[in-house]
C-alpha cells in the first residue's frame, strides 16, 4: 500500500527534531589543516554536513512558510557568524547556499556583505585545475588538481543562487561553467552514471566508482540549478540531456526494497539511504515537471518508501554512509561506516517534501 500524505508529512515533522539533536559521539576523529577539530556530525557546527543540511531546512521552510523553522536558521548563523567562520574551501562554502536561500526571502544586511565576499572570493581565488574547475580542496586535505563531484552542490548551486538573487550574472555563469567542466569529465557516456572524481595527475577517474551519493548529489544538483537561476538555454539543454541519460540507469539499478546500493552497479555493497533520497527527490521532480515519463515517478515513489522505513521513532534517519573520501579501489566504498547526518536527513526532507507534492498530484488526478 502506498504511503498516505498524512504519514509523510509526519515523517517529515520527526526529520527536524532529528537533524538538529544531531551530536558528535567521539567515533570520528578529523582534525583540520589548521590544527582545529573537525566536526562533521553535530549540527552547530560549520561545514559540509551542516550545510547541506540547512539546505534541506530552508526549502522546507519556503514550502511550509514555517516562521519558527526559519527563526532556528537565522540563529544558527548568526551563532556561527559569531563564533568565527573557516578558512574558505569547497565544503565550507556548503552552508552559502541556504544563507542565499534565506536572504533573497528577507534581504537581511547583516547576511549581504558575509554572501558578496565568499562570492567574489570563491570566484576570484578559489584554487582551480586545467580548464577551470575548482579544485576540490578541504578542510583536512588540498587534493592537487582533483574534481569531484561533490563540487557541483558545495559550490556551484551557492554561486547560481546568489549570482540570480543578487544580479550579478557572472557568478551565475561560472556555476555553469563548473557543471559543463565536471560533465566533461565526471559524466561516464557508457553507463550515463557519473564516476566519483577526476585527477588530471594522471588522467584517470581513480576507482572509476559509481558511487551512489556523489551521483545523487548530480541527480539533485542539475535539478536545483534550473531552478535556482535562469541558466543559458544551450546548457540547460545539455545538462537535462545528461540527467536523463543518468536517471534511465538509475531505473536499471533500483533495489527491490526501493533503495539504491552505495556502489550503484554492485548489488554486494549496502543499500544507503543518503543517495536513495536524493535519487526519489530527482525523479519524483522530474516526472513532476515533465522532463521524464511515469516509470521515473514509480522509481521515486519506491525511493520514498524505503527512505520513511530508515526513519527511526527519534527522527534520525538510518543507513546513511559517513562522509566519502577519494577511493582508489572499489572496497574502499563498501567499507564507510554508517553515521547519521545532517546530509542524511536534508537528503530526507527534500525526498520527504517532494513526495507531498507527488502525491498531492497523483490524488488530484484521481
Amino acid at each position: 500500500m502506498p504511503l498516505s500524505m498524512q504519514q509523510v508529512e509526519t515523517a517529515l515533522a520527526s526529520l527536524v527534531k532529528g537533524m538538529t539533536g544531531l551530536r558528535a559521539d567521539g567515533r570520528f576523529h578529523e582534525p583540520n589543516l589548521d590544527g582545529t577539530p573537525g566536526d562533521y556530525v553535530s549540527f552547530d557546527s560549520w561545514e559540509w554536513p551542516q550545510g547541506v543540511g540547512l539546505y534541506g531546512l530552508s526549502r522546507l521552510c519556503e514550502g511550509s512558510g514555517d516562521e519558527r523553522l526559519l527563526a532556528t536558521i537565522e540563529d544558527w548563523y548568526d551563532r556561527r557568524v559569531a563564533a568565527g567562520l573557516p578558512e574558505m574551501n569547497v565544503n565550507t562554502t556548503a552552508p552559502l547556499l541556504a544563507l542565499s536561500r534565506i536572504w533573497q526571502r528577507k534581504r537581511q544586511p547583516r547576511f549581504e556583505s558575509i554572501l558578496q565576499d565568499w562570492a567574489t572570493r570563491v570566484t576570484d581565488t578559489m584554487p582551480r585545475t586545467p580548464e577551470g574547475g575548482f579544485q576540490h580542496n578541504v578542510s583536512d586535505k588540498i587534493n592537487d588538481d582533483e574534481l569531484w563531484d561533490d563540487t557541483l552542490f558545495m559550490v556551484a548551486l551557492f554561486l547560481a543562487s546568489f549570482g540570480q538573487a543578487s544580479g550579478q550574472r557572472r557568478f551565475v555563469d561560472e556555476a555553469e561553467r563548473q557543471f559543463l567542466v565536471h560533465a566533461r569529465y565526471l559524466a561516464d557516456p557508457t553507463t550515463g552514471l557519473w564516476f566519483h572524481g577526476w585527477t588530471f595527475a594522471g588522467r584517470h577517474n581513480f576507482a572509476r566508482a559509481l558511487w551512489g551519493r556523489g551521483n545523487c548529489w548530480i541527480t539533485v544538483g542539475i535539478l536545483d540549478l534550473i531552478e535556482l537561476a535562469e541558466i543559458s538555454p544551450s546548457v540547460r539543454d545539455f545538462l537535462l540531456g545528461v540527467l536523463g541519460a543518468q536517471m534511465d540507469a538509475l531505473l536499471k539499478l533500483q533495489a527491490p526494497s526501493g533503495a539504491w546500493h552505495t556502489l550503484l552497479d554492485d548489488p554486494s555493497s549496502y543499500e544507503e539511504i543518503s543517495a536513495t533520497a536524493g535519487f526519489g527527490y530527482g525523479l519524483m521532480k522530474a516526472a513532476r515537471l515533465g522532463l521524464v515519463g511515469p516509470e521515473h515517478r514509480q522509481a521515486g515513489l519506491r525511493a520514498l518508501d524505503a527512505v520513511v522505513s530508515n526513519i527511526s521513532a527519534d527522527g534520525v534517519v538510518s543507513n546513511v554512509s559517513y562522509g566519502t573520501r577519494m577511493g582508489h579501489d572499489l572496497q574502499f566504498y563498501r567499507d564507510i561506516p554508517i553515521q547519521p547526518t545532517g546530509y542524511g536527513q536534508a537528503l530526507a526532507i527534500l525526498c520527504l517534501t517532494e513526495g507531498l507534492e507527488t502525491l498531492g498530484k497523483m490524488r488530484e488526478a484521481t
